[in-house]
C-alpha cells in the first residue's frame, strides 16, 4: 500500500479502511490442513493459552471454516494498513505544525 503524504488523503484512506472492519462472518485465527492417520480429514491448528491445539473439522463445516479463516486474514491486513496510515497521519501532523512554526 502506498501511503500518501497529504494529511487529508491519509485520513480519507484510514477512514475507508475503518468502515471495512465490520466482519462479514466470524473471524477465525487458525490454519487449516489435511491430515492422514488415525483421524483423516481436515484439521484446524491454533494457539490456545500459549499451546498449539488441533481441532477436527467435519466436511459439512469446511466452507464456513475457510470463510472464517479468510475473514481473519482480511481483518488483520486492514489493521496493518490502518496502523500504517495512522502513523503517517501523526508524522504528517507533526511536519505540518513544524512548517507553520507551531501557530495554531
Amino acid at each position: 500500500m502506498k501511503v500518501p503524504e497529504h494529511l487529508t488523503l491519509i485520513v480519507r484512506m484510514r477512514d475507508a479502511r475503518l468502515k471495512e472492519l465490520i466482519p462479514r462472518c466470524p473471524p477465525l485465527a487458525a490454519s487449516l490442513g489435511r491430515r492422514s492417520g488415525a483421524i483423516e480429514g481436515y484439521h484446524l491448528t491454533l494457539k490456545e493459552d500459549g499451546k498449539t491445539r488441533t481441532v477436527y473439522v467435519p466436511k459439512e463445516l469446511m466452507e464456513e471454516v475457510r470463510s472464517s479463516i479468510e475473514e481473519h486474514r482480511r481483518i488483520r491486513r486492514l489493521l496493518q494498513e490502518i496502523t500504517q496510515l495512522e502513523l503517517a497521519r501523526i508524522r504528517a501532523h507533526v511536519t505540518h505544525h513544524q512548517r507553520r512554526g507551531n501557530r495554531s
